[in-house]
């Protein structure tokens, strides 16, 4: 099997000495039988199986712990340094011990997690698949030309470094609302090139750039005020509220040229302090850790 080639040291000497205590075991029991003491072996072998059922109750939740640590160390459903997301706790590994899973949030605290626990939950890896999706909304004006608006956001997103090509970006009209109509963008990151807040973050604000650029209103929400007495706010003033509003049509610009975001935009490179931390934490930790072997995740050299 490929957990006998392991290269965690941990691991293979974990294994070795649950087979040595296992062939002890057997010898012992095969010597009392070869001295015809069948009656003091079969006698061992109900005190052992009592006071292992008595421990079993009496350590459970340490035995279910050790257990669940092996299997998560055989499965390997993350690496060090991954992003995981287990029982709703966020971060990133640092190290699976024999009873517990040690994470390090984005701010820098470490979450200890029953191995039993992150074996039962369901679990979210970021970092096993490189390319990760991300997605936001753009409230759009009922009169703008929706066209005009995804064609504008998806020539940022093609031009913006850290997007990826393939799959393609792509925008999408989802719902018309009472003050607006909602646009999603979506696009995707190779998270080794690119930090995934980072290029999400530019894009937003380099999409809102070039909508208003492109003469696109983002309106605000519109609420009607009546008074106490159930009547309406004076509708002179309010008409004259109204009438004072922009015109999107108007201040739409007759031909509209979009401008390279690339000089725009910010730094996308990925953040890597937070690796920086697990790597000097591992270097001064004498925890025993069954992902000792390579990794994918870790800070550059």
């Amino acid at each position: 099997p490929s957990w006998l080639k392991s290269q965690n040291p941990f691991l293979r000497n974990l294994v070795a000495r649950a087979i040595q205590a296992a062939v002890v075991l057997a010898g012992l029991l095969i010597a009392l039988d070869l001295l015809d003491a069948t009656t003091l072996v079969g006698a061992v072998a109900g005190t052992a199986g009592l006071a292992g059922l008595a421990l079993g109750f009496a350590f459970k939740d340490i035995v279910e712990n050790y257990l669940a640590g092996l299997l998560l160390a055989l499965q390997q459903p993350f690496d060090k340094n991954d992003h995981v997301v287990v029982d709703s706790h966020q971060g990133k590994v640092v190290r699976l011990t024999p009873r517990e899973t040690i994470l390090m949030t984005p701010d820098g605290n470490h979450i200890r997690l029953p191995n039993a626990v992150v074996f039962r939950s369901p679990m979210l890896n970021y970092t096993r698949n490189p390319r990760r999706r991300f997605q936001f909304d753009a409230g759009v004006g009922p009169s703008d030309d929706l066209s005009l608006a995804r064609k504008a956001g998806l020539e940022v997103l093609r031009e913006m470094e850290g997007v990826l090509d393939d799959p393609a970006p792509s925008a999408l009209v989802m719902e018309l609302g009472e003050s607006w109509v909602t646009v999603r963008f979506l696009a995707w990151v190779d998270q080794r090139e690119a930090d995934f807040g980072r290029v999400r973050s530019e894009a937003i604000r380099l999409i809102k750039l070039r909508l208003e650029a492109a003469g696109i209103s983002l309106p605000s929400p519109e609420y009607l005020v009546r008074l106490g007495d159930g009547l309406p706010a004076d509708t002179q003033n309010l008409a004259s509220v109204e009438g004072s509003a922009p015109d999107s049509s108007a201040a739409r610009p007759q031909a509209f040229e979009a401008t390279d975001v690339r000089g725009e935009q910010g730094d996308v490179s990925p953040d890597h302090s937070v690796d920086r931390q697990i790597d000097e934490d591992r270097r001064q930790s004498r925890e025993g850790d069954l992902l000792e072997g390579p990794g994918q995740g870790g800070s550059p050299a």
